[in-house]
């Protein structure tokens, strides 16, 4: 019995000291960092006075379970969410154990229960700041201009190869089954070039292809219903075609907003270009990510990138492009 308490309250310790860390370096959370501290230093004093006993009976080198495989071990990507989950799971498995067998109050078990829900919706929309402010050329693509899916799936694909780090399924004339279809093929290329993958419109398909979010038009389904459907660890951005549109999408939660169109554009007929005016407005106003969108192409980009805009949308320079590589290599040369 005591070489089970030993090991618990070892794991429960290190389990702590790495939810500690996440607390304090990562969400800059002091309330967490010391709540975290307090449990540790809790578990390592109630076990204080059976230390030398407890240390007297470790026998690391005949523990038959050391060498044990888990043949079920899946990889894992190493990322503070992954390095979180792991930990708090490992922490209220130890709790359990110092309870049963060392006598530990299960007030600290069902607390870091409390301690899970907390961090890990820290965690998720700290991910998604970070994961936004690295992005800088968003592709929205349309299959219509292709004679199959083979040759839109491979231009999202070269897209991808050559710097493209966020990518959205933008289709209007085609049923929701080709387009769920198409959704896990870009699913899984967005994937292997670690890119994000934005659905347009459909909060429905989104979620059954496992997107990364979803972007809204101001006509759409509004923000705040679209979160209470997608919960918080979807990214949700929006079109903005004017300052009060940007405001409200702060103030409603949006991940990123689109600003546009800023030239005339043939994607969105009848819609009257913003210019470069709101573009200046956003740089100097908008606290989240925003894309500048609307017909920016290479001879553009310069005035786009001076009136204040650091990530940019594109459809047509990229999708409709006999040069896509050359014209993506100078997006991302002009972008700072």
């Amino acid at each position: 019995m005591k070489r089970i308490i030993d090991v618990n309250i070892n794991r429960a310790t290190e389990a702590l000291r790495a939810l500690e860390e996440i607390a304090r370096f990562y969400l800059d959370d002091k309330k967490l960092c010391e709540k975290l501290k307090n449990m540790r230093h809790f578990i390592c004093n109630f076990f204080d006075n059976k230390y030398i006993e407890l240390l007297k009976s470790r026998d690391t080198e005949n523990d038959v379970g050391v060498d044990i495989e888990n043949k079920t071990k899946a990889s894992r990507t190493l990322n503070i969410e992954n390095i979180f989950k792991s930990n708090i799971k490992r922490l209220q498995q130890s709790l359990r154990m110092l309870a049963e067998y060392g006598g530990l109050e299960d007030s600290l078990r069902y607390e870091s229960y409390t301690i899970e829900k907390e961090m890990f919706e820290g965690i998720k929309m700290n991910i998604k700041k970070y994961l936004l402010d690295k992005r800088k050329l968003y592709l929205v693509t349309n299959s219509d201009a292709f004679k199959s899916d083979d040759e839109f799936l491979d231009r999202v694909a070269l897209a991808l190869k050559n710097g493209v780090d966020i990518i959205q399924l933008r289709e209007k004339n085609r049923p929701a089954k080709e387009i769920i279809e198409l959704g896990y093929k870009i699913r899984e290329l967005s994937s292997n070039f670690n890119a994000l993958f934005i659905v347009n419109d459909r909060i429905d398909i989104a979620k059954i292809v496992k997107a990364d979010g979803v972007h809204l038009g101001q006509d759409d389904i509004s923000l705040k219903a679209a979160r209470e459907i997608l919960g918080d660890e979807f990214i949700i951005g929006i079109s903005t075609h004017c300052p009060d549109d940007a405001i409200k999408a702060q103030e409603d939660g949006a991940d990123y907003i689109g600003v546009g169109p800023v030239f005339k554009t043939p994607t969105k007929p009848g819609r009257i270009p913003v210019g470069l005016d709101y573009v200046r407005w956003a740089g100097e106003n908008v606290s989240i990510p925003f894309f500048a969108i609307g017909s920016i192409e290479p001879d553009n980009i310069d005035d786009v990138v001076k009136a204040g805009a650091a990530r940019v949308a594109v459809v047509r320079a990229i999708m409709n492009s006999t040069t896509p590589k050359e014209n993506i290599e100078k997006f991302l040369s002009k972008l700072p």
